[in-house]
């Protein structure tokens, strides 16, 4: 029975090129564990840069084929995404190797620290990454496992979504989309927002509900109106109202370029990445650090230099007057705040959007053409590709296009192009001196070569 980490040397990931199962192979690598693990990507003479990076760090990768597992094994972690059929579970269950869930493991993890949880549908990974930067120049020495690598990180030619050091404290995601939200119990929790997403409202309150319930210290986003159902003392609490009486209020926000400004109690804030939302990420961040101890002019030379993270508003380049960004945005309210936040940088927007899974797709379409046609100007265009399969048993009964022509049934610029690589010759002749290409999708590990594509073929 495995019931803390002294319980287990040697540990085997299958799956360990996920986001978050490499999280959290490279966190317990640094802590002393034998790690090793097996993807379905990793091929015979196929460059895979995350199996390098692992590599880089003494994790041992294997194919998808049992190899890696034998008797030496003492714990075996599986994604959710790894079903019970899967060969090297069923060679696991036959040597009596225990195996756990990604979620139960961190779950465990997070009990060895304080630990500061982030929830909510949106933003996560962002003020994760900003929480972990003002940690880190107050000298607090802390630790992280997110659901994006750092910019920061990256430089070091790491995959960037992990970090274990020797400080008291812990920044995770805190997931709600498998329920795994509610197996946390921080000394500090955040409730980003509440919107609809992988699962219906009452059901994500409900997850939300118990998160807090789980966490000693809660601090939510009074702007947020479910949210803020769920408030523990509104004067630890976060708004970008300035009418909020929660503790933290954004005061003159406003936005030149990529670069947002404002005030919180007296305090002058710079950073440099776009859109009201990531005020709101940054207040999350402010909020707790204020909460343990941390000065808010620390906070703000903190967020000075934050670097931003993977696909969260990558800017790749600017050419012939036109921006290219490649943003993770993929539930209904993502999309929009990533659009709203991109249009203050130029007169015009083209946006393209690759939604994953045919049952999510269906799910969430009444709401996706909502909230991008609400938020789409007159000028803008949303063009969408084909949605994204990633396997499994699943009913392909809706299209990308059914959504194209629901927003081009409310007069909305808007176009299907199935093939996603043919994108960047349609939009050619769409192109000002002055606009921006925002590319939005999650999920697809190809997306981030996609934009280089894009970047390349666009002039």
């Amino acid at each position: 029975m495995i019931s803390s980490l002294k319980d287990f040397k040697d540990i085997f990931f299958i799956g360990i090129a996920g986001t978050g199962m490499s999280a959290l192979a490279q966190y317990l690598k640094e802590t002393g564990k034998n790690v090793s693990g097996s993807d379905r990507y990793f091929k015979p003479g196929v460059l895979n840069e995350i199996k390098s990076k692992l590599e880089a760090e003494d994790i041992t990768c294997f194919e998808q084929n049992g190899e890696g597992i034998n008797n030496l094994i003492e714990l075996v972690v599986v994604s959710t995404a790894v079903e019970d059929t899967v060969y090297e579970v069923q060679k696991a269950k036959a040597l009596n190797i225990p195996i756990i869930k990604r979620s139960d493991l961190l779950a465990l993890i997070a009990t060895s620290k304080n630990t500061i949880a982030v929830g909510g549908t949106s933003g996560k990974s962002t003020t994760v990454a900003m929480l972990f930067e003002i940690l880190e120049v107050a000298g607090l020495q802390p630790s992280l496992i997110s659901g994006a690598g750092l910019t920061r990180l990256i430089k070091q030619n790491k995959i960037g979504n992990a970090q274990a050091k020797k400080g008291e404290w812990l920044i995770i995601e805190a997931d709600e989309s498998d329920g795994s939200i509610i197996k946390y119990k921080p000394e500090i929790g955040i409730l980003l927002n509440v919107d609809k997403d992988h699962k219906d409202l009452p059901e994500l309150m409900q997850l939300f509900t118990q998160f807090k319930n789980n966490s000693k210290t809660f601090i939510v986003n009074q702007n947020n109106k479910l949210a803020a159902t769920l408030s523990q003392n509104i004067e630890q609490d976060f708004s970008v109202d300035e009418n909020s009486n929660a503790g933290f209020v954004c005061i003159n926000f406003s936005q030149q370029g990529f670069q947002i400004s404002f005030s919180v109690k007296q305090t002058p804030f710079k950073i440099n990445t776009p859109g009201k939302h990531n005020a709101e990420n940054a207040l999350a961040a402010i909020a707790a650090a204020n909460f343990i101890g941390v000065d808010l002019k620390v906070c703000a030379d903190a967020l000075k230099n934050y670097e931003g993270i993977y696909r969260r508003h990558q800017l790749i380049g600017n050419k012939n007057g036109f921006w290219l960004i490649d943003d993770f945005a993929h539930n209904p309210a993502k999309c929009a705040a990533s659009i709203r936040a991109c249009q203050p940088v130029a007169e015009k927007l083209i946006a393209w959007f690759q939604p994953h899974g045919f049952a999510p797709t269906k799910f969430l379409r009444n709401d996706f053409v909502k909230e991008i046609a609400e938020a789409l100007r007159p000028q803008d265009e949303i063009w969408m590709s084909e949605i994204f399969y990633a396997g499994g048993t699943t009913t392909k009964d809706i299209s990308a296009k059914d959504l194209i022509n629901d927003l081009r049934a409310l007069n909305k610029n808007a176009f299907f192009v199935e093939n996603r690589n043919d994108f960047p010759s349609a939009i050619q002749s769409h192109l000002t001196n002055n606009c921006v290409v925002l590319l939005m999708g999650a999920r697809d590990p190809s997306l981030d070569k996609f934009a280089q594509y894009v970047w390349g073929k666009l002039n």
